[in-house]
């Protein structure tokens, strides 16, 4: 006869409590050493003691509740480890047991089990938003750094599911709802197929109670009518493969009572309709067995047309196996059959907690048989290493693209690449809010914005309308969006820098040839603007200002050209201005020179062979492609430009407020000795001056003196100086000065 699996019956109080006993679980671990024995009976003591006087709803002693999740767990064949951290699983909640206290008593992996397992009960599931469930349900399979952890929580769920009549009535909904949607989908993506089947059937049951009891009932009538055509179905098929000398084992499936509700609701069919309640699974001894046993079942009955479908050839994705066929049975029922090996079936059942069963000490023959490389894949790395954390490392790969979900302050899940920080999360919301971040908080701490975000992780940002993006975002920023939103803002901030620049160098030549100010872009110079940029083949006068800006072009050279178009329209230098601009032209600095400050400015920079600081003579090169580039006026480096290129090179002058600190090179000369340099970075601090960089020449054995080279922060030579006096006071100092341009280039 036909074993039909039938879905569990609710459990009673009394039987809760029979199965919850101590006794009963340490019958299951029969599989285990005495050792591992051992280890599970001091954390049920540990966790007895903690609930000592504690009561769940339904009266029972609270630890029958961690008893039941450990016997769960057995049936998956779980570690020792693992039913420690299920008796364990509430203590640090529920007991004010610290995850030190653990870590002392029963090591660092059953510690960092529970402590997992703690987290993940924290999370609450509070938004119905679409697209959420499915984010949610990955950030629980991402924060799990071990996959014991979501076994347990699984058959934590379970167990809580099976006792729900103890709770108030008014939390079935949210519970069975979160079940649902949340833990069944993430059991049946590990392929725990029979606690998925559970998981859905209690939550249809305290979801709906009248529907549930209703399908019951008309279940239970048609399998009471069907017994006899299952028996007649079952002898046909045993005779047929026996006939093809098949050893085959038969019994009966029956369709949840969720997936027969789910069914009728989505092609709208009456209970009589749908023709699939009940179906047969057949096991054979290996895989090629299973294609013979399918031709045989299609001699014997007729194939429904499109009901075949072969998952050994093209396995799911959470390890699944069969040849799946519907045929017209006797009476013209339809059924279906899943033929499979005995290692699938038991990956179809148990999924992901199968590789707990075939250790090192098994046959490899017995494990080759699961047959899907995913799977195998991770009993490989299980037998190689028994490493829990890098087996699941492996799994969450296959699971879901490498990403980490986190919270926003409202509850709304994002998904991000795996390393990202606060600056891509602030990306992720809106450009607006990326732009001008300026603080973060995670999980109610402040942090850094190049902090990396970890699954779980609530994201609080504090954003400011003058702020504006930093380009040192660029070396750690991990997303696409954020990355180029940062470039973006960066090039069209440099190019209107650029631009600016460019137009007061252009303004400045032509004041040089006797001409107050630009012509303007308007009809009667517009001719004039087209034949320019045909001459220096820019395309756009804007291009044509960032040109210069960026030192692309020679001022100069372009005002010139100018003055020679301006002089076709009519117009005549000023001979006055033409006059005091070349009588001044020898001074250093020229009317309309170019103020520099220190503000953040793409086109302007500070020559690192010779630092300049306010105070310094200085003079602007316009490097090409580079910009300006402001340089001590004896600096080798710009007199070696200047002798080649002295077009390029126009007049600078220092802002009377610099907006910054500038970077200054000193050399200092000290007496080796003991704690010297300390000394002289003390005396440097208390300057007021901030050492950027030190280094120090290679030791010379012998040698008395030894060169320190600093890069400090200073405001002006002023300070310099003053700094430069502080460290000559000092009785291991033999000299102090400020390094030459010729020992930076």
């Amino acid at each position: 006869m036909a074993t039909v699996a039938h879905p569990p019956a609710p459990p009673t109080p009394a039987s809760n409590a029979a199965a919850a006993s101590f006794a009963s679980l340490v019958a299951k671990l029969d599989y285990l050493s005495a050792e591992g024995i051992e280890q599970v009976r001091r954390a049920y003591k540990f966790a007895d003691e903690a609930h000592l006087g504690v009561t769940r709803r339904s009266g029972e002693p609270y630890i029958t509740h961690p008893i039941a999740v450990a016997l769960q767990c057995t049936e998956w064949k779980l570690d020792s480890q693992a039913l420690m951290a299920a008796l364990l699983h509430d203590v640090m909640e529920d007991c004010g047991v610290t995850k030190t206290d653990l870590l002392e008593k029963f090591g660092p992996t059953v510690a960092e089990l529970v402590d997992g397992l703690t987290k993940l009960d924290k999370l609450s599931f509070d938004t119905q938003e679409e697209g959420q469930v499915e984010s949610f349900r990955k950030m629980l399979l991402a924060m799990a750094r071990d996959v014991r952890v979501i076994l347990v929580k699984l058959a934590d769920r379970t167990h809580n599911m099976r006792t729900m009549e103890a709770m108030p009535r008014a939390r079935w909904k949210a519970i069975s709802s979160e079940t649902l949607e949340i833990y069944a989908p993430i059991a049946h993506r590990l392929g725990l197929n029979q606690t998925y089947r559970e998981l859905q059937d209690l939550s249809f049951k305290h979801l709906n109670p009248w529907r549930y009891a209703t399908l019951e009932k008309a279940v239970m009538r048609a399998r009471n009518r069907r017994r006899d055509l299952l028996q007649k179905l079952q002898l046909e098929v045993e005779t047929a493969f026996k006939q093809g000398n098949l050893q085959i084992s038969i019994f009966g499936r029956e369709k949840t009572l969720f997936s027969i509700y789910q069914k009728m609701r989505g092609k709208h069919l009456s209970f009589a309709q749908v023709t699939d309640i009940y179906g047969m699974r057949v096991l054979l001894p290996n895989l090629m067995d299973c294609y013979t046993g399918l031709g045989i079942l299609h001699q014997l009955y007729k194939p429904v047309p499109g009901k075949f479908k072969d998952h050994i050839a093209i396995a799911k994705i959470n390890g699944y196996q069969s040849l799946h066929t519907t045929l017209v049975g006797p009476a013209g029922i339809n059924v279906e059959f899943q033929l499979r090996t005995e290692a699938m079936h038991l990956v179809a059942e148990s999924g992901i907690a199968a590789h707990w069963l075939y250790k090192s000490h098994e046959s490899s023959e017995k494990a080759e048989r699961l047959g899907t490389q995913w799977l195998q894949s991770l009993l490989d790395i299980q037998d190689e290493t028994r490493d829990a954390t890098e087996f699941w490392d492996h799994v969450k790969v296959d699971l879901f693209p490498d990403a980490v979900y986190v919270f926003t302050p409202k509850s709304h899940i994002m998904a991000l690449p795996r390393g990202a920080t606060v600056v891509d999360f602030a990306y992720a919301v809106h450009s607006n809010v990326g732009d001008h971040v300026v603080t973060a908080r995670i999980n109610s701490e402040p942090v850094s914005l190049r902090t990396e975000l970890r699954n779980g992780d609530v994201i609080e940002v504090e954003t400011a309308e003058e702020a504006t993006p930093n380009p040192a975002w660029l070396a750690f920023v991990k997303t696409g969006r954020a990355r180029s939103k940062i470039r973006h803002y960066l090039k069209t901030r440099a190019q209107t820098e650029s631009q600016d620049l460019g137009e007061k160098l252009l303004a400045q030549a032509l004041r040089a040839e006797g001409f107050v100010g630009l012509p303007a872009y308007d009809p009667a110079h517009k001719s004039l603007w087209e034949r320019l940029l045909r001459f220096t083949g820019s395309k756009t006068r804007e291009d044509l200002l960032t040109d210069l800006g960026l030192g692309k072009r020679v001022a100069s050279i372009v005002a010139k050209r100018m003055v020679a178009l301006l002089a076709d329209l009519g117009e005549r230098p000023d001979p006055l201005l033409l006059s005091r601009e070349r009588f001044t032209a020898h001074e250093t600095l020229s009317q309309g020179g170019v103020v520099v400050d220190g503000s953040d400015n793409a086109s302007v920079t500070y020559g690192q062979c010779c630092h300049p600081v306010p105070g310094d003579a200085i003079v602007g090169y316009l490097g090409r492609g580079e910009g300006l580039v402001v340089h001590v006026q004896d600096c080798h480096v710009a007199q070696r430009l200047q002798h080649k290129d002295s077009e390029r090179f126009i007049s600078v002058e220092w802002s009377d407020e610099p907006v910054r600190s500038f970077e200054a090179g000193i050399v200092v000369t000290v007496l080796n000795g003991k704690g010297v340099l300390a000394s002289v970075a003390a005396a440097i601090t208390s300057a007021q001056a901030d050492i950027k960089l030190v280094s120090m020449a290679d030791e010379v054995s012998g040698k008395q003196a030894t060169d320190l080279r600093f890069l400090i922060a200073v405001q002006d030579t002023s300070h310099l100086e003053s700094v430069l006096g502080s460290l000559q006071r000092l009785p291991s100092v033999s000299q102090a000065k400020r390094a030459s341009s010729q020992r930076h280039s």
